[in-house]
């Protein structure tokens, strides 16, 4: 057993670990020491050498671990208030992009930006999701489109981490879009500017994972292997932007490789839900750029069900298809636009949140563990997904409890 071990009492634990729903350990403590979770369970369970020691009386309140926004595009320049004001008065597609909307102002926004102009602003977002309990979360490039601004983009992404009380994973998205200046030569985009620029973010030990667009108005899954084979390569895990608005087979290509999730999947068949089962890859729904884009098809979540697919949830912020930056109303915009159930969603935002990014020692609370928690004003876990607009989170605990 460590030593000084810090004790948290009179709380009930989600550890989300075992067979009963939610994992709910009713008059729990929990203890800490160097950063993990050190012990586990019911309060009258003690060990003799820990129940004499100091702790900290919880108040009876509900503690689960931090939770995990696996799918963000948090480091952008602009925004496209401007764009979404013209789609509500009438505006089309066509006269948006020809108006300089679209991903091209990102793009350009971006590009123009300097890394204290977009730290700056990515921390602002990552503050909101901070304020709700987030302790982990991942951070994509991809509105550079040069190799210049995609290595900037990942070093102000690696910076959040630096700069606050969070844990940070980086995706390389260099295959997000065909730049204006590339229009028309995506094949060239690709061996001239991303995979140049991913082995440049590599060799500065800016990624931690390689991630594409895989859609008829992106890139097709051939072009995405050539993307993949340079990750295999390197040692990178992928992810994939997935049948998102078409069926292009591209979650079951990245489960060749198996990657470790395949996100947004509304037209994913169930042949790719098969790959995905058969090579462990999560599943990330994104709710909030299906409510934004106003989509009417589905993921399979039954079908993912069945096959005992990880399910998890994030809200994919982004300047474009989904501005959202609350991890909670994504959990409730997950129960009630893809009917998952709470568990599901507290689940989707932890314990399979961390299976999207690779990561073992989050998600769940047992020895062993990083000392990652959310300690909330709640009665019982559901309410988490219950609440629109409401923050109940207490405190928020990274390491240690001091």
């Amino acid at each position: 057993m460590p030593d000084a071990i810090q004790l948290m009492t009179n709380l009930t634990a989600a550890t989300l670990t075992g067979d009963t729903p939610y994992g709910l350990i009713e008059d729990a403590a929990i203890g800490v020491a160097d950063g993990r979770i050190a012990w586990v369970g019911r309060r009258e369970d003690l060990p003799e050498d820990l129940a004499g020691g100091t702790s900290r009386d919880m108040g009876g309140r509900m503690v689960t671990p931090g939770l995990i926004d696996c799918h963000t595009h948090l480091v952008h320049g602009g925004n496209r208030a401007a764009e979404f004001e013209m789609r509500l008065n009438g505006a089309s597609y066509e006269e948006v992009a020809r108006a300089g909307g679209g991903i091209v102002s990102t793009v350009r926004a971006t590009r123009e930006a300097g890394e204290e102009v977009l730290l700056r602003e990515a921390l602002r977002r990552a503050d909101a999701l901070i304020a709700e309990g987030v302790t982990t979360l991942e951070i994509k490039s991809g509105y550079g489109l040069d190799i210049k601004t995609e290595l900037r983009m990942l070093r102000v992404a690696r910076a959040v981490m630096a700069h606050r009380p969070v844990r940070v994973k980086t995706s390389f998205l260099g295959a997000h879009a065909v730049p204006a200046e590339y229009k028309g030569r995506d094949d060239a985009y690709i061996d001239e500017v991303c995979i140049p620029a991913l082995r440049a973010a590599h060799a500065e030990g800016l990624v931690d994972a390689v991630d594409g667009f895989c859609e008829g108005i992106a890139f097709s899954p051939a072009q995405i292997a050539r993307v993949f084979d340079v990750a295999q390569e390197l040692g990178l895990p992928v992810k994939l932007h997935a049948e998102q608005l078409s069926n292009l087979g591209g979650a079951a290509m990245a489960a060749g490789y198996g990657a470790l999730s395949a996100d947004h999947i509304e037209h994913l068949d169930t042949a790719g839900v098969a790959a995905m089962a058969k090579a462990g890859t999560v599943a990330v729904l994104l709710p909030g750029a299906f409510y934004t884009l106003h989509e009417t098809q589905m993921p399979p979540v039954q079908a993912l069900r069945d096959r005992g697919v990880p399910i998890a949830l994030a809200t994919d912020a982004n300047p474009g298809s989904s501005p959202l930056t609350s991890l909670l109303l994504t959990m409730n915009m997950g129960c009630t636009l893809f009917r998952l159930t709470p568990e599901e969603a507290l689940r989707g935002v932890t314990a399979n949140a961390a299976g999207a990014l690779g990561l073992s020692d989050v998600g769940t609370i047992a020895e062993g563990q990083r000392a990652e928690l959310a300690v909330w004003n709640i009665a019982h876990p559901a309410e988490l997904s219950y609440r629109i607009g409401f923050n109940p989170l207490h405190s928020r605990i990274f390491g240690d409890l001091a």
